[in-house]
């Protein structure tokens, strides 16, 4: 078996058991009675974490060197995060960012 078949059969496995994982938990749920109010504030915070974990490195030192505040990605971030703080929207707040950089390194 070729290394490029292996790593195929890993990927389409761990597809396979993330999407097993999260069916069972939908076909379950109503099972499971109402989400206690602090369990669901703490899971409100999941996709906003997720988002910062991946974005803020790609931000910072994009290319693993210092930080530049006239990055494209730098100034998109910003401009992004003060669209998050005012509207507390994660959609609004990539696409901002996402035509922000986009249009910052074109520009530029």
């Amino acid at each position: 078996m070729s290394r490029t078949t292996a790593a195929w059969i890993v990927v389409a496995g761990a597809g396979a058991g993330t999407y097993a994982i999260r069916a069972s938990l939908l076909l379950t749920a109503h099972r499971f009675g109402d989400v206690p109010p602090r369990l669901r504030e703490a899971l409100r915070m999941i996709p906003p974490a997720a988002m910062a974990a991946l974005a803020i490195p790609a931000i910072l030192r994009p290319n693993g060197g210092a930080v530049d505040l006239m990055d494209a990605r730098f100034v998109a971030g910003a401009l992004a995060l003060l669209v998050a703080w005012r509207t507390q929207n994660l959609l609004a707040t990539t696409a901002v960012g996402m035509v922000a950089v986009t249009l910052l390194e074109n520009l530029g």
